[in-house]
């Protein structure tokens, strides 16, 4: 037998073209720094992506963003109140009113949300019953007093005034007796925390809407001085307390300071 003419190629990095690569040469191929297979496709646009993140961003430029944002944000307010000044008194009293309401219905839904578990009746429609009610006993004094000599002539505001009070309390016992027929057994203390809640929130927010209104009828300049105080109040609070704040003034608000608190009188 003759043997034929067989050539072994020996492995090297010099492979002739055409020839399969073998295992080791992949691995090794694989190694090399900047070598696709090592990498992927996208190697490229992964480090492309990390050269293009944003530095991250300094304490001192939060403060300015914030800052700035703060302080367009208080010149438009600012700017709103002054036109509802100069717009007449009905508007003042509609804003007033508005945020009363609107108040009212935010202290409100804190207590609705346990009323609706225990899936209660009526007690949203009880809340703004007692709103209703509360407005109208307290504006139509208001109304009476600033007012009497339009309201007292007319014939058909004439017994509205005349028994307002008598009207009012009518209203607030339709409202209880309502509310004592609304209870559930076994729910009788929850339902009663939640009459409480109602009363303190009126209390709070319509009395004190109450006394705005009267201030408005008294003469714009009892709108704009206490405004003004609170506003002027705010805004010293602020630049004080992000320039020379340094001492945490309570847990509860943790960027509020003393010296912005300080700064504030």
């Amino acid at each position: 037998m003759m043997r034929r003419n067989v050539k072994f190629n020996h492995r090297g990095s010099s492979a002739p073209e055409g020839r399969r690569p073998s295992i080791s040469e992949i691995s090794e191929g694989a190694s090399e720094p900047g070598n696709p297979a090592k990498y992927g496709s996208s190697g490229k646009a992964e480090v492309g992506k990390e050269e293009t993140e944003d530095p991250p961003v300094s304490e001192y430029e939060k403060k300015k963003q914030t800052f700035i944002t703060r302080t367009i944000w208080t010149l438009v307010m600012i700017a709103v109140f002054f036109v509802a000044m100069f717009s007449g008194h009905i508007y003042i009293i509609g804003i007033v009113t508005a945020i009363q309401v609107v108040s009212f219905k935010e202290v409100i839904a804190i207590a609705n949300v346990p009323s609706r578990a225990k899936n209660l009746r009526f007690t949203r429609a009880l809340n703004w019953y007692f709103l209703g009610t509360t407005m109208y006993f307290l504006y139509g004094e208001s109304v009476i007093y600033y007012f009497k000599h339009i309201v007292l002539v007319d014939r058909v505001l004439l017994p509205f005034a005349t028994h307002h009070r008598f009207i009012s309390f009518m209203l607030y016992v339709m409202g209880f007796v309502f509310f004592v027929g609304s209870l559930q057994k076994g729910h009788y203390r929850f339902q009663f925390t939640q009459f409480a809640w109602t009363h303190m929130a009126l209390y709070l927010i319509v009395v004190q809407a109450h006394f705005i209104m009267n201030n408005i009828f008294e003469g714009m300049i009892w709108v704009f001085l206490p405004a003004s105080l609170v506003i002027t109040n705010d805004i010293f609070a602020y630049i004080c307390g992000i320039t020379f704040g340094r001492t945490q003034l309570i847990k509860l608000s943790p960027k509020k300071t003393v010296e912005g608190f300080v700064g504030a009188w």
